[in-house]
């Protein structure tokens, strides 16, 4: 198989974790006679610095002819004071736009070897983590219709959370499909007793439902799951619901493996184009010094391996190799316990390809 790959590096730690992944898919290209060929372009800071916007159209292009878009992180305390309207952020809404990716997958499964470092108690830990929540990537508030001003003689603004039924209906079929490859339960979250959005939500996904009858569902109300994603994580298989409330509850999600280094995620257009990127930040407190987690970066790679290119076998090659790095013993900074073997962002890159 040959593929091409645009990697948008991005800012802070997003080389260095970017750089591990490649280790990994180059990897994978040799053992299975695969060939990755690579574009690299600018996004974020890196890219206001260089062409003065977050995003060129040179690299939207780019992205729109690739097989798939492997991304590190945006952002840094540099641009905080900049115009809103070109801060680093925007250049990864306007790729999702551009793209049209949609679906946002981020899954949560912690490792046995980490359990310790989860902060739920231990008891709620030996249930089981393995959940996944499909985000709606493309609408509500984040894309909604803004307004900052003066109204009433003072200060105000306004963001719009909108959404039509087919964005809904679109985003769901992609929860229904998922969880008839995982363990059957669909759970859509709302707040449908406040908001006129969420009622539609609801609807929507309850005409949905009654197409998947094989699929176990239920809604629950947006506080409700934050609620019991501490107390019982164990209850969920796929979540799904719209672009804030995912936002919210896939990082709150994330800190049930112990790191936020170790969460991969794809976000996924109506065809197979998708780009792959860990859910963390850019870290500019540790950028540079080879401290990163790369191991979200290099699980974002095995998802994009299984999602844009349908390869199982090297996926799950990938997976393998990263549960046997951390049951040998390997850890970065972040997620370090005593008597584990404490190693560098790249050396935790050459360990998972040597484990390949």
């Amino acid at each position: 198989m040959e593929k091409k790959i645009t990697v948008l590096k991005g800012d802070g730690i997003g080389p260095e974790i970017v750089a591990e992944a490649i280790k990994a898919l180059n990897q994978i290209a040799t053992k299975y006679g695969h060939r990755f060929h690579y574009t690299e372009a600018d996004i974020g800071g890196a890219a206001i610095d260089g062409c003065g916007v977050p995003v060129s159209e040179e690299t939207l292009d780019l992205c729109k002819k690739s097989d798939s878009i492997l991304l590190g992180a945006v952002g840094g305390p540099q641009w905080d004071c900049i115009n809103p309207d070109k801060r680093p952020e925007k250049g990864l809404l306007k790729v999702r736009k551009a793209l049209g990716l949609f679906a946002n997958l981020r899954p949560t499964k912690l490792f046995p070897q980490l359990a310790a470092g989860s902060p739920l108690r231990q008891s709620t830990v030996e249930n089981g983590i393995d959940l996944l929540i499909v985000r709606e990537l493309t609408g509500g508030i984040y894309y909604g219709e803004r307004f900052t001003g003066e109204r009433n003689d003072e200060r105000y603004a306004s963001d719009l959370m909108a959404y039509s039924a087919h964005e809904i209906e679109r985003i769901g079929r992609v929860a229904f499909e998922t969880a008839r490859k995982r363990r059957h339960k669909v759970t859509s979250v709302d707040k449908a007793n406040v908001l006129d959005s969420s009622k539609l939500w609801r609807t929507v996904m309850h005409e949905l439902a009654v197409e998947y009858s094989d699929i176990e569902f239920e809604d629950a109300l947006v506080d409700s799951t934050a609620m019991q994603l501490i107390n019982d994580p164990s209850r969920f298989d796929v979540i799904v619901t719209e672009n804030m409330f995912g936002d919210i509850l896939s990082d709150e999600a994330s800190m049930l493996s112990g790191s936020l280094g170790m969460m991969p995620s794809a976000s996924l257009s109506e065809s197979k184009l998708g780009m792959y990127e860990p859910i963390h930040g850019s870290a500019p407190d540790i950028a540079g010094k080879n401290l990163a987690n790369p191991l979200g970066t290099i699980l974002s790679a095995a998802m994009m391996l299984r999602y844009a290119f349908d390869l199982e076998k090297e996926a799950g090659a990938i997976e393998a190799a990263v549960n046997k790095t951390l049951n040998d013993g390997y850890r970065t900074v972040d997620i370090m316990s005593e008597g584990m073997k404490k190693v560098s962002c790249s050396e935790m890159g050459d360990l998972v390809a040597a484990n390949l």
